[in-house]
């Protein structure tokens, strides 16, 4: 016999499988099996919990366990961690501008830029333009400035100003000076004199500078911000309100950039250092 045939012979050879009770040894159970059936019935099973595996896997949390595979959840939060993650980064670049402002306020580092009206005369010729208005223009002209006297959108939207309060009375011993490059006020007066809120605002910064000692940043309504430099004591931090007078620090002598006991006070609007002796008497 060759060795195929005794192989399918081994295959189809039939067997009787017997269960016995061991005390009686009564027959309990008995089947007839052969090695191809048990071949094929362990495929099949091996097939059906393969199957049976995968399915669990495929509709159950339990894929979320398998490495290198992607959760939905989980692509859901590192969409949201992302974008989280770029507002901070854009308030972070925000405050780094708006804290770099402020040092360049303290530290006096602010360009300023001298107009020569020379520089400004315009060098075109009139010569040969009749720049007189005709009668018809001039009627056209009084019929509009007649009609905007009374006009109401006009007055709404116009700016209102702020009334100043000033920060403390005293001497003062250097105005402002865009010539000399001081673009501030300063005012001599007695030690621990009390600084007061020109109006009310909010604190932006409240700290101590090396040039400027103990300073205090108020910003207030319609882009004004006011600086108070070289104070005593400061009694206001960053983030309270105050209201307009409210005492904010006391007058001293602290930071190098200092001859004596007196108020720096500047006076911004919308970005620009203005005179504050325009709206605020000191003396």
């Amino acid at each position: 016999m060759s060795k195929k045939n005794k192989l399918r012979q081994k295959l189809v050879d039939k067997y009787r499988l017997v269960i016995l009770n061991e005390s009686t040894l009564e027959e309990r159970l008995s089947f007839k099996i052969n090695r191809l059936n048990v071949y094929v019935l362990s495929g099949l099973f091996a097939i059906v919990v393969i199957l049976l595996t995968t399915l669990l896997i495929a509709f159950s949390p339990l894929k979320e366990y398998i490495p290198g595979y992607s959760s939905t959840k989980l692509k859901k939060t590192a969409i949201k961690l992302e974008e989280e993650v770029s507002l901070y980064k854009k308030k972070l670049n925000e405050n780094e501008i708006y804290i770099q402002n402020i040092k360049n306020i303290l530290s006096g580092n602010i360009k300023t830029t001298d107009f020569k009206t020379d520089s400004l005369k315009s060098t075109i010729s009139l010569e040969g333009i009749n720049v007189h208005a005709t009668p018809e223009e001039t009627e056209f002209r009084e019929k509009i400035e007649e009609k905007d006297k009374y006009s109401i959108f006009e007055k709404a939207t116009k700016k209102t100003e702020i009334l100043f309060f000033a920060p403390l009375k005293g001497k003062v011993t250097q105005n402002f000076s865009s010539k000399d490059k001081h673009l501030a006020v300063d005012i001599a007066v007695p030690k621990d004199t009390p600084v007061k809120a020109i109006a009310d605002a909010t604190v932006v910064f409240a700290g101590f500078t090396v040039n400027t000692g103990y300073v205090i940043i108020l910003e207030h309504k319609q882009g004004y911000l006011s600086v108070y430099k070289h104070n005593q004591d400061l009694f206001k931090e960053q983030g309270e309100l105050v209201k307009s007078g409210e005492v904010i620090a006391t007058a001293g002598n602290t930071g190098h950039l200092t001859s004596g006991t007196h108020l720096h006070f500047e006076l911004w609007s919308d970005g620009y250092q203005i005179d504050p002796t325009k709206f605020i008497e000191f003396e």
